[in-house]
């Protein structure tokens, strides 16, 4: 059974047994379903951005205006009747904007690699959840859907895969759309689409669709892997020995030598035998330097 089987299986079975709770599905990047009386509300993957962020992309509310309203709700994770009563957006926005962080987030878990599913109590309403769910078999069609869209685009792309970088006919392109302009000035080679989604502030869908779309036109390109350096094996298949020291072969000794002498032996309990002592100086005669003769000879009168 494929990943994708195994969680159809399991978000079924909640939807036929009205669950209400959480499926956590462990995977790459996995997430979580929220459910309520057997309809999803909310799904949250470390592969999507969530409401927050594309609330806050949309330039309705910035950091500190939501920071804000964080602390007057007592730490909420969606102040929600703060957003509403200071004017920063709507009820219907509000809505819609939870809508396609729920859709957004499935689609990263189906693009993804799901290994198994667990079912789990709800610790507290989900932020952004949705007031009327939707049924789970719907909802994986349609991010099943996208997928298969996505890969049968001229350059198919992964969310978590390809890692571009700008080609050479995009600096002089002049037909770029809005959010063209800001991948390219995000993609450096090292970022995916899953990470400009992020960085952008916008749907794992939608940019990693575009970065497709890019790559199509030729505005980026992939940075193809280095080549492996071929090794060559000597003949025999082996590889590099480990090279032994050779030992210095041993004469026998000649019969006329006589055989070294061997140190005195001691036994275990006697004691280590003393240094031998040092060679004692020769003592100095008087007068055997010739020191007083010489001065004699310089002095006539011999004092």
């Amino acid at each position: 059974m494929s990943g994708y089987e195994l969680l159809a299986r399991d978000l079924a079975a909640c939807g036929r047994e009205g669950f209400t709770g959480e499926l956590r599905v462990s995977g790459s990047p996995g997430g979580t379903f929220h459910l309520r009386d057997g309809l999803v509300v909310a799904v949250e993957s470390p592969g999507a951005p969530g409401p927050e962020a594309l609330l806050l992309r949309s330039g309705r509310i910035g950091g500190e205006e939501w920071a804000g309203l964080v602390r007057e709700s007592d730490g909420a994770r969606w102040p929600v009747a703060g957003l509403i009563a200071h004017g920063y957006t709507g009820a219907a926005q509000l809505r819609v904007v939870c809508v396609m962080a729920l859709q957004d987030a499935a689609f990263a878990v189906v693009a993804g690699g799901v290994d198994r599913c667990v079912r789990a109590p709800g610790e507290g309403p989900p932020p952004g959840a949705v007031a009327v769910g939707e049924p789970p078999s719907p909802l994986l069609a349609d991010a099943s859907r996208k997928l298969a869209a996505l890969l049968a685009l001229p350059y198919p792309v992964r969310p978590e895969r390809e890692r571009p970088v700008p080609a050479s006919l995009s600096y002089a392109a002049v037909r770029l759309t809005a959010l063209q302009r800001e991948l390219l000035t995000h993609v450096d080679g090292r970022r995916t689409a899953r990470d400009l989604a992020f960085r952008t502030g916008r749907g794992v869908y939608t940019v990693t669709v575009e970065v497709a779309r890019m790559l199509a036109e030729g505005f980026l390109e992939c940075p193809r892997a280095p080549a492996p350096i071929p090794v060559r094996l000597p003949p025999g298949g082996e590889g590099v020995r480990r090279r032994e020291p050779s030992s210095p072969p041993s004469q026998p000794p000649s019969p006329s030598s006589p055989p070294p002498p061997s140190p005195p032996s001691r036994r275990p309990w006697q004691m280590p035998l003393p240094p031998p002592e040092p060679a004692r100086l020769p003592r100095r005669r008087p007068g055997a330097s010739g020191i007083k003769e010489f001065f004699r000879l310089r002095d006539p009168t011999g004092n």
